[in-house]
């Protein structure tokens, strides 16, 4: 007989069940590869496009632009305009509906994570562009004016390439610190001046940090420095001796003809600027300054806790850590006596000495670096530039070169010992290098999209940076005891805490200046009921933090949020808990806001 070439009912249904289910899966792929071709193509365009408007970025960013696709850039130091760093208003939603068109469920883990943290940023970005004329670019605490010589200054030569592309970015500052200055004339215009004693602070930076005496005596640092990298390059064969001298006499004329007039420039037109009527004031003073403050604060911090919870944050803090120094000098009252000789019982003198000590002592309770130990380079800040930098501070490494690095020490604002030690905790080991490092090479083992270098987390970072700074308070402790010191070892203890109620209460008074709109003389006398009566010192303190709003809560409450997710990890965790894991969990999120860290940890333990 026969059989029967016709599928059954029932067999027929299952073809047709298996084939809608293939189909299925086939779309779900075909959505899935597409919403990851898309993030990809977007991310890889965001960040091309960031690199070539910004040589001295890239720069910093990639020592090797050429392994990362980047290959024909011209040398570009942008001007400085009202619009955000990250673009328009227009480009910003043009992103923002690119990334919100993707689905981040379709892409992988990491890439889910960077969705997530692109988003947050550029919505952070398009607030912020909604106040033009409300940030600073010349704070004489942290200005373009200050900050631009360093890099110069620090600026890599690896290649010939790099020696021209410095030329022409020098050859571009007169541009650029004329951008400045048109900024500040539009914010005199909007009714957003600077204060007249700050333009004044501006003006005498301006005047001092070039100056034609330091450059026909060949003494300034960009002079030095320039001829020590092209050492470096003519001893490697890199470049001849006609071309170093070539490139020399250049950096001669740009720096004379091209620098020095860009900076005076700048000062002239500053003083046009100066308004003895406007007085330092918190951005609470300007109409929407609450508003733009409640915005910086999340963009400085990473925190998008309300003002409200951080206040009462700090005053908890504040509370604990006057409570532990109170405990401390009743139990031994005998340790003020002791707490001014604290620099000088100090055992290590050199940072080489401190630096090797703290790479030791971190290591039970910290990861390792991917790829073994990196060599650092401890050097002095310029004559010319110590009164306006700050006490130290690292230069971050490019991603693809972490093997040299180097901290400034600011020996004006730096003493030795015990200061210096801890000094060396927050922006070498386990600060600020280690975290790094630590990063750049976990990231590029991965695979992970450099698009995530344009992101910028200064709580993350920071308060990372501070975290550590105490544990070390801890290390120096034992290193006293280790050396028979034990009330000194005390006394590190209570500076420790000392210090926190310091950074505590800037970051209250922060708050009060910019958000309350809290006057000098509240402030003045604020900080005369904790004992600081000198009016120097008080207005000081009150003009700095005016010239950095959320600079403080960038460290502080960075440090309180750390402390907050250490607190979560030990009830996700239990017993599991170890000081080691949450590191190794705190590093492995890489820079992130303190909303994404906290979502990571959850789903990491669900």
């Amino acid at each position: 007989m026969k059989k029967n070439s016709h599928l059954s009912t029932r067999q027929l249904l299952f073809v047709l069940a298996s084939l809608l289910a293939f189909l299925g899966l086939a779309a779900f792929l075909f959505t899935y590869q597409q919403d990851d071709k898309r993030f990809t193509s977007l991310t890889a365009r965001l960040f091309e496009e960031d690199m070539k408007a910004n040589t001295l970025s890239l720069h910093y960013t990639l020592a090797n632009p050429a392994d990362f696709g980047i290959t024909d850039y011209k040398a570009v130091l942008p001007c400085y305009t009202a619009q955000g760093a990250l673009g328009s208003p227009a480009e910003l939603e043009n992103t923002l509906a690119s990334l919100r068109r993707l689905n981040p469920a379709k892409l992988s883990s990491q890439d889910a994570c960077l969705w997530r943290l692109l988003t947050r940023s550029l919505e952070n970005a398009l607030a912020l562009d909604g106040f033009p004329y409300y940030s600073e670019p010349l704070s004489p605490g942290s200005g373009a004016q200050a900050q631009l010589p360093i890099l110069l200054a620090e600026y890599t030569f690896r290649t010939r390439q790099d020696v021209e592309d410095y030329l022409a970015l020098l050859d571009q500052t007169d541009e650029y610190f004329a951008s400045l200055l048109l900024y500040e004339q539009e914010k005199a215009a909007a009714g957003l001046s600077m204060p007249a004693a700050f333009l004044k602070e501006v003006r005498e930076q301006c005047d001092s940090i070039v100056t034609m005496e330091a450059l026909e005596a060949g003494t300034h640092f960009l002079q030095i420095t320039f001829q020590e990298r092209l050492e470096s390059l003519s001893g490697s064969s890199l470049i001849t001796a006609q071309e170093a001298a070539a490139y020399l006499a250049q950096n001669e004329r740009l720096l004379k003809t091209v620098l020095l007039p860009a900076y005076m420039g700048l000062g002239d037109g500053l003083l046009l600027l100066e308004d003895e009527s406007i007085l330092p004031a918190g951005l609470a003073a300007w109409p929407e300054g609450k508003a733009y403050y409640e915005q910086l604060l999340i963009s400085q911090t990473g925190s998008y806790r309300p003002v409200e919870e951080i206040l009462q944050m700090l005053t908890e803090q504040f509370s604990q850590e006057y409570e532990e120094v109170r405990k401390i000098l009743d139990q031994h009252p005998e340790a003020l006596e002791h707490y001014g000789a604290l620099e000088t019982a100090f055992p290590y003198t050199s940072a080489s000495q401190m630096l090797l000590d703290l790479r030791e002592r971190m290591q039970a309770d910290f990861p390792a670096i991917p790829g073994g130990p990196t060599d650092v380079a401890v050097k002095a800040v310029s004559d010319s530039l110590e009164s306006y930098c700050a006490p130290a501070f690292y230069l971050t490494a490019p991603l693809d070169d972490t093997v040299s690095n180097t901290i400034y020490i600011n020996r004006q604002k730096t003493p030795d010992g015990l200061d210096l030690y801890t000094t060396l905790a927050h922006e070498g080991y386990p600060g600020h290098l280690y975290q790094t490092v630590y990063h750049n090479r976990s990231a590029l083992a991965a695979g992970e999209r450099p698009a995530r270098e344009l992101l910028w987390y200064g709580g993350y970072q920071e308060g990372w940076a501070l975290y550590v700074e105490f544990l070390s308070f801890g290390y120096a402790a034992q290193l006293l005891q280790e050396d028979g010191q034990d009330m000194a070892a005390l006394c590190a203890q209570l500076e420790a805490h000392n210090r926190s109620l310091q950074l505590c209460l800037y970051s209250l008074i922060d708050i009060m200046i910019h958000h309350e709109g809290a006057s000098y003389s509240q402030i003045a006398k604020m900080l005369e009921s904790f004992g600081i009566t000198d009016t120097a010192a008080a207005r000081s303190v009150y003009n700095y933090i005016v010239q950095e709003p959320c600079n403080y809560l960038k460290y502080y409450l960075g440090y309180l949020e750390i402390l907050s997710l250490k607190e979560e990890a030990g009830k996700l965790w239990g017993e599991e808990y170890t000081e080691y894991r949450f590191h190794s969990f705190f590093l492995d999120c890489g820079p992130c806001d303190f909303t994404t860290v906290g979502e990571l940890l959850e789903e990491g333990d669900a």
